[in-house]
């Protein structure tokens, strides 16, 4: 079997199409899987993406030269067949199919296999070889079932509310915020975001996607009239000095990594939800399954013991080092 997507120092290339996926050096053409930070950097000639990735994209990179797609049509490049593939990692996240001569390539770049109800969902795609992530490649790894997270959440802010307590929840900006905003129940209290947080909320706002009324935090902003309220606030606003005018507070983080004691008492939040938008254990072993390859390549997060796992279940299984960085770090995932 062919290489016909490889590892090279500027990122996951197809010499065959002569283009990169997800590339962290600039080339002359980027296909994207969507547009968190480590997937999606700045300098590249020209990029193609989702159409539902694209406006972040263009927020975060400015003006750029991209071509968009919708899912499932098919583009030929340099006579190399390529399509874009729901990953349910955050909205307009792709899996990037590249097929050439009989053989295909799946690059899933972050994904996860449960619906969340905001981002399309994962779809599973056939393929000789498979590129996954393993963020989370470790059995401890167990997301709370959705209905069951939203309520606890919604019990830790109400009770905060009824005493006049702020509610600080760290999520990241693209993706977490918002699916945090879908499973609340905004009759609690107000809402109050991080200007990261609610510029990407304005943003999903301008293509459709419904979320509750939000108040941006500013200087001026009259916090006793919104005592009790639920503050979203990025991973690195939660220690500022921008989180230090709620008072009085309650934090608490939204993250894959919650599932790990020593995280969360090294964060110091009075609450963890284990919340990710990433698979976990199971969804990245069912994942890898429907795929039907056979020949895994596994990237950033637990890649020695995924790998090691997968070749023990019959796989050609080999870790691959890339400059993918989960995102956000601890926090973010």
């Amino acid at each position: 079997m062919s290489n016909l997507l490889t590892f090279t120092p500027e990122g996951i290339y197809c010499a065959a199409g002569d283009f990169h996926i997800d590339p962290w050096l600039p080339v002359p053409l980027a296909l994207i899987t969507h547009g968190h930070a480590d997937h999606s950097r700045l300098g590249m000639g020209a990029y193609m993406a989702t159409t539902s990735a694209a406006p972040v994209m263009r927020h975060r990179l400015g003006e750029i030269k991209m071509d968009t797609v919708a899912y499932g049509d098919v583009t030929s490049i340099n006579g190399v067949d390529v399509s874009f593939h729901p990953a349910g990692h955050v909205p307009g996240s792709a899996q990037i199919r590249v097929a050439h001569k009989g053989d295909v390539w799946v690059a899933s770049g972050d994904y996860k296999t449960v619906d969340d109800g905001l981002s399309e969902p994962f779809e599973p795609v056939r393929c000789n070889a498979f590129i996954t992530e393993s963020t989370f490649g470790l059995p401890v790894f167990n997301w709370t079932p959705q209905d069951i997270l939203a309520d606890q959440i919604n019990d830790w802010w109400a009770r905060n509310a009824a005493d006049g307590v702020f509610s600080l929840l760290s999520c990241y900006a693209l993706g977490k915020a918002q699916r945090l905003l879908r499973a609340v129940d905004p009759s609690i209290a107000p809402i109050l975001t991080h200007a990261a947080i609610e510029n990407t909320n304005r943003i999903m706002r301008g293509q459709g996607i419904a979320l509750p009324d939000t108040t941006l935090v500013t200087p001026d902003l009259d916090l006793k009239a919104h005592k009790g309220a639920l503050v979203l606030a990025t991973p690195s606003a939660l220690n500022s000095t921008w989180a230090r005018r709620f008072k009085p507070a309650s934090s608490a983080f939204a993250s894959g990594w919650m599932a790990l004691r020593g995280v969360r008492r090294r964060r110091a939040a009075d609450r963890g939800f284990i919340m990710s938008d990433h698979a976990d254990w199971n969804g990245l072993n069912d994942a890898i399954k429907h795929t039907g390859a056979e020949r895994i390549f596994v990237t950033h997060g637990y890649t020695s013991v995924f790998s090691r796992w997968l070749s023990e279940q019959g796989y050609d299984a080999k870790v691959v080092q890339t400059q993918f960085d989960d995102d956000a770090g601890e926090d973010g995932a």
